[in-house]
């Protein structure tokens, strides 16, 4: 039997509405019988409309959990041209529209040159900041106003993979940090338009990759069978 106790990095691929938090306690549940006061943690969170990598730790390897979350990310996904959401994503209804037609393919192209390099970003009001020991999504949700600080991160690369108005699919290389939906959202008010996240998926942190992560089901049943032996 694999000693999760001991420590172990297990590589997942979080499903669409799930949070990076319901994949934890689900593998918690699955080791506790064997392993009543393991460890476990995820590195680095993953919004609930996002999909892909997450990295969990177990036992003594949660040690590991800072040197991960400083690794690169890579993403891919895609940003929806003429509207905007108050949470940037798919999360919250269209709040605003825009007229897209005189946007044309090369102004979206020469549009991502904005966002190369070191650049100073925003994070969105609807995320897991602390502010004054909470959540910033605690006040967004509320209605209360917040002032979120700049923050700077590196993006190492930014290519538009395909057009197809009003969605436009990007890969994303970045720093720690970065929070694609406030590129969405920028990337709009670059073009005097507005922008939302319309979809993300986690492809890659430093050299740990989603073509090696599980299901999350099929992990809770290898770690059953694992515990019949």
């Amino acid at each position: 039997m694999t000693d999760y106790a001991e420590g172990k990095v297990i590589l997942i691929d979080k499903p669409l509405d799930w949070t990076s938090f319901d994949i934890v306690n689900k593998i918690k549940y699955a080791l506790k019988k064997k392993f009543p006061k393991i460890k476990v943690g995820h590195a680095g969170t993953l919004d609930p409309k996002a999909t892909g990598l997450l990295i969990v730790c177990t036992g003594k390897f949660t040690k590991k959990i800072t040197e991960i979350q400083d690794q690169y990310k890579i993403y891919s996904g895609s940003f929806f041209l003429g509207a905007t959401t108050e949470c940037y994503d798919t999360e919250k209804p269209v709040n605003q529209t825009f007229d897209i037609s005189h946007i044309t393919e090369q102004d979206i192209y020469e549009n991502v040159q904005y966002f190369l390099g070191k650049i100073e970003q925003t994070p969105p009001a609807h995320s897991a900041i602390k502010i004054q020991g909470k959540n910033a999504y605690e006040f967004a949700r509320k209605g209360e106003d917040i002032i979120m600080k700049s923050r700077e991160v590196f993006i190492y690369s930014f290519d538009i993979t395909k057009i197809e108005l009003p969605y436009i699919f990007f890969k994303i290389k970045c720093s720690k940090g970065t929070y694609i939906r406030s590129i969405a959202h920028e990337f709009g008010k670059k073009l005097n338009n507005g922008a939302y996240l319309s979809s993300l998926r986690r492809e890659m942190i430093g050299e740990y990759s989603l073509e090696d992560s599980w299901e999350i089901q099929n992990f809770i049943q290898h770690v059953q069978s694992e515990s019949i032996v």
